[in-house]
C-alpha cells in the first residue's frame, strides 16, 4: 500500500466506507445508553437518540444508494464498493446493534426503572383497576381519531405515512369464516407514546412513579371496539420508513421557496420504502402482505423483538426524578461580558450604573465563547438584542442555517428592522429537516421590514456568521461573531460550539465581502483573515498541512491537532498520510465519520484518532498547526468533507489573540487525554479507552471550572 502524492486518489483498502463509519459512530452514541454508569433516564435518551439517527440514516443516506442500485448506478465508492455491496454491509452491520438496543430495553432499562418507580408496563401486565381505566381512556380519547382500513379488492392497500407507526389487523367474519387484513394506524403523533396510568391504581406500595403503558398495545387490545361482529384473530406492529431527502434544482429565490414548499410536501407523504420494521412474532404471510403492498424488497425488512420507533423514549426525560438524571448544568455569563448585561444577572451583583455597552468591551479585545458553559443568552443573543436597540448602530447581517421555533435571535433582528436598522438576513432555506421552520421564519422576517435571502446557485450556506456595522466618533467599526454551532437558542444548551466576539478589522472587512459574495453578484476570490468555501477554504487547508509536511522535513518537528464532526474527504486523507510519512504527528478528534485509517505501518503510523460522546453533543471545529514553535489556530462551520470545502459556504477563522488561542489549546489537549475517549484502530474499529484511578473526562471536567470560575486552565 501507498499514497501518491501527486495523485489524491487513494487505493480502496486506504479509505474506509463512510456509511459503515456513520454505523460505527451511532454505536458509540448506544453504548452510552449500554453503559450502566449512565443515569436511567439518560440511558432512554441515548437509545433515543440512536433511534432518530437511524431515521435520518435510512431516509437519507440508505435512500441515496436505493436510488443509485436502482437507476443502475455501478459507480464504486472510494473504498471499492458497489451501491449493492454498500446496502449489505449496513445491514449487516446493524442488525446486532438493533437486537443490542432492543435487549436492553427489554432486560435492563425496563427492569431497573421500574426498582426506582418507573414502570413501562405491559397491557397484559395491568390489574383490572388500571385495564379499566385504560379501557375507559380508549373508548374516550382515542377510539374517536382512530381509521381502521380494510384491504380487500374494493379497498386498495393504504398509504403507509413515513415513520408511523401502525397496526395490522386480522379479523374472521363468523358468519363465512372470511378471514380479512385492515390497518390501523397509531396516533402517536397526537397523543404521548407512554399513555400515563394514574399511580393509585397500581395496586403497589409505595406507589411508582409513573406507571405507562406503550400507545399501541391500548390500541391493538381494543381493536374490537373499531371491528364491532368480526373476531380478532391477531395483531402486530409495523413502521415505514421512506425516502424522505429533497431534490431541488437550483433555481431563483422566489422558485426556490415555492419549489421548497412543493417538496415538504411530498416529504410529509414520503417517497419509497427503504425500511420496514415489524414485531419479530409477525407471521409470514402477514409480512409477505404488506411487503407486497408497499413493494419492499427483502433485504429492507427488519424483524424487531421488541417495542418499535424507540425514539419515543425521550419523553421519559420529562419524569420528575432527578437522581436518574444528569445534574442540571446551567452555564454563565463568560466574565468579560459581565459588565454588558443590562443589569439582568440573577444574584443582583450588577446595578444598571455598572452597565457597559457589549461593544466597548468586545473593542478591548477577543471574546471567546465556549456553549454550553457559557450561556448563549448573555453572549450572543446579548450581542444581537444591544446591536437592535443601540442608535448608533446602522446594520446588521447574518446567516440563519438552523434556529430554533420561538427563537430570540430572530425576534432581535425583526426588531432591528423595526427600529429602522438595515437587516439582512440569509436564510438557508435546504437545511435538511429544518426547511419547513426556516421558511415560516423567513417569510416573518420579510414582512417585518428585513431584507432576506437565500444564498449563491447551487450551494448551501452552511457558515455561521453576524455582522454589526456602527457609527462611532472614528468613524464606521464594524463587529463581528463567527462561530462553529447554529444561531439555535435550544441547542446551544445540548451542543458544544466555539464562538468569538471581535472588532478586528480585517475580520469586519471580510464578513462585509462574504455578505456581498452572498447576496449579490460578487465574485471575490481572496479574503484577508478568513478562509472560505468554497474559494480559499480547501486550498488554505492543504496549504497549512503541506506547511507542517516542510517544517518536519527540515528538522523542525510537525505537529497537527484538529477536533471536528466528520473526516471523509478523500484529497485531505491523502495529504494527511503524506504527512504521517514525513514524520507529521496528527492528532484528530473525529466524533462523527472517519474515513482515514490510523496506525497503518508505512502510512498513517503518526496519525492518532479518538472520538468523545457525552451529555453534550460534540459540534465545534478546531484547527491547530504547530507551525515550528509559532502554532497557527483557526475555528469555523466547516468539517474536512467534500460538501463543506467544495459545496457550501463556510467561514473559518484565525485565532489571534494569545490568550483565546491558548484556551482553545488546552481545550483540545483536554479532549485528547479524555479516559472516557474512544479510540479507533486501524481496521476502523473503535474501542473505549481503559483507565486505572480517577477518570478524566472533558465535559466533565470543563462543566467544573466553569463552575469553579477557571475555564483557562489544562
Amino acid at each position: 500500500m501507498g499514497v501518491d502524492s501527486a495523485d489524491t486518489a487513494l487505493a480502496p483498502e486506504l479509505y474506509l466506507n463512510r456509511e459503515l463509519s456513520w454505523i460505527s459512530f451511532n454505536y458509540r452514541v448506544l453504548a452510552e445508553a449500554l453503559n450502566e454508569h449512565t443515569p436511567l433516564l439518560e440511558q432512554a435518551k441515548f437509545s433515543a437518540i440512536f433511534s432518530n439517527n437511524l431515521d435520518e440514516f435510512f431516509m437519507v443516506r440508505v435512500a441515496s444508494l436505493k436510488s443509485q442500485l436502482e437507476a443502475g448506478i455501478t459507480t464504486l465508492s472510494d473504498d471499492g464498493l458497489t451501491p449493492l455491496q454498500q446496502l449489505e454491509a449496513i445491514q449487516a452491520r446493524l442488525r446486532p446493534l438493533l437486537d443490542l438496543q432492543q435487549q436492553h430495553y427489554r432486560h435492563s432499562l425496563k427492569r431497573h426503572l421500574r426498582e426506582y418507580g418507573v414502570d413501562l408496563i405491559d397491557y397484559t401486565r395491568l390489574n383490572k383497576q388500571q385495564r379499566e381505566w385504560v379501557d375507559t381512556y380508549f373508548s374516550q380519547a382515542i377510539f374517536p381519531v382512530l381509521t381502521p382500513l380494510a384491504v380487500d379488492p374494493s379497498h386498495p392497500f393504504p398509504f403507509i405515512s413515513n415513520l408511523s407507526l401502525n397496526v395490522a389487523v386480522l379479523v374472521r367474519d363468523p358468519e363465512t369464516g372470511q378471514r380479512e387484513f385492515a390497518r390501523v394506524k397509531v396516533p402517536q403523533k397526537i397523543l404521548p407514546r407512554f399513555l400515563q396510568i394514574p399511580t393509585e391504581l397500581s395496586g403497589r406500595t409505595p406507589e411508582p412513579v409513573f406507571t405507562a403503558v406503550p400507545l399501541e398495545q391500548v390500541v391493538a387490545f381494543n381493536l374490537g371496539q373499531l371491528f364491532p361482529g368480526m373476531e380478532v384473530e391477531g395483531h402486530y406492529f409495523f413502521r415505514v420508513t421512506r425516502d424522505a431527502d429533497l431534490e431541488l434544482r437550483d433555481l431563483e429565490a422566489d422558485d426556490l421557496m415555492e419549489a421548497i414548499e412543493e417538496g415538504l410536501r411530498k416529504r410529509k407523504r414520503g417517497g419509497e420504502v427503504v425500511r420496514l420494521e415489524v414485531a419479530d412474532e409477525m407471521p409470514d404471510d402477514v409480512v409477505q402482505l404488506l411487503m407486497g403492498g408497499m413493494n419492499v424488497e427483502p433485504e429492507d425488512l427488519y424483524r424487531i423483538n421488541g417495542p418499535l420507533g424507540l425514539d419515543d423514549l425521550m419523553s421519559l426525560l420529562s419524569i420528575p426524578l432527578p437522581k436518574l438524571k444528569d445534574k442540571p448544568h446551567k452555564g454563565r455569563t463568560t466574565p468579560a461580558l459581565a459588565r454588558a448585561q443590562k443589569g439582568k444577572l440573577e444574584d443582583g451583583s450588577l446595578k444598571q450604573e455598572e452597565f457597559e455597552s457589549i461593544f466597548s468591551v468586545i473593542r478591548r479585545g477577543d471574546v471567546l465563547l465556549q456553549h454550553p458553559y457559557d450561556l448563549f443568552s448573555t453572549s450572543v443573543e446579548e450581542f444581537l438584542n444591544q446591536a437592535a436597540d443601540d442608535p448608533l448602530v446602522l446594520a446588521i447581517k447574518m446567516t440563519l442555517y438552523r434556529t430554533s421555533k420561538d427563537s430570540p435571535v430572530v425576534h432581535a433582528l425583526i426588531r432591528a428592522a423595526e427600529n429602522g436598522k438595515q437587516v439582512m438576513a440569509l436564510v438557508e432555506l435546504k437545511a435538511r429537516f429544518d426547511e419547513d421552520n426556516n421558511i415560516q421564519w423567513a417569510k416573518q422576517l420579510e414582512n417585518s421590514g428585513v431584507h432576506v435571502v437565500y444564498g449563491v446557485l447551487g450551494l448551501k450556506t452552511h457558515t455561521k456568521t453576524a455582522l454589526v456595522v456602527r457609527r462611532e466618533k472614528t468613524g464606521l467599526k464594524t463587529y463581528v461573531h463567527i462561530g462553529t454551532g447554529n444561531y439555535n437558542s435550544k441547542t446551544s444548551s445540548l451542543y458544544t460550539d466555539i464562538g468569538l466576539l471581535t472588532a478586528r478589522p480585517e475580520f469586519g472587512e471580510d464578513l462585509v465581502q462574504l455578505f456581498n459574495y452572498l447576496t449579490g453578484f460578487s465574485k471575490q476570490q481572496s479574503f484577508r483573515k478568513l478562509l472560505v468555501a468554497p474559494v480559499t477554504l480547501r486550498s488554505g487547508m492543504e496549504a497549512l498541512i503541506r506547511r507542517e509536511i516542510d517544517h518536519a522535513g527540515n528538522g523542525r518537528g510537525g505537529h497537527i491537532k484538529v477536533k471536528m464532526n466528520a473526516l471523509v474527504d478523500p484529497a485531505i486523507i491523502a495529504l494527511l498520510y503524506e504527512a504521517s510519512q514525513a514524520g507529521v504527528r496528527i492528532d484528530l478528534i473525529i466524533r462523527g465519520m472517519c474515513s482515514l485509517r490510523p496506525g497503518l505501518t508505512g502510512i498513517s503510523e503518526h496519525i492518532n484518532v479518538v472520538s468523545v460522546i457525552g451529555r453534550f453533543l460534540e459540534h465545534s471545529r478546531v484547527f491547530w498547526f504547530a507551525n515550528g514553535g509559532d502554532s497557527e489556530l483557526f475555528f469555523g462551520s466547516a468539517d474536512w468533507m467534500g460538501r463543506n470545502l467544495d459545496r457550501r459556504v463556510e467561514a473559518v477563522a484565525p485565532i489571534e489573540d494569545p490568550q483565546v488561542r491558548l484556551q482553545l489549546e488546552n481545550l483540545l489537549d483536554l479532549y485528547l487525554n479524555d479516559t472516557g475517549a474512544w479510540h479507533m484502530d486501524s481496521d476502523g474499529q473503535f474501542h473505549q479507552r481503559q483507565h486505572d484511578g480517577d477518570p478524566m473526562i472533558a465535559q466533565q471536567r470543563l462543566m467544573q471550572r466553569w463552575r469553579g470560575g477557571m475555564p483557562t486552565t489544562a
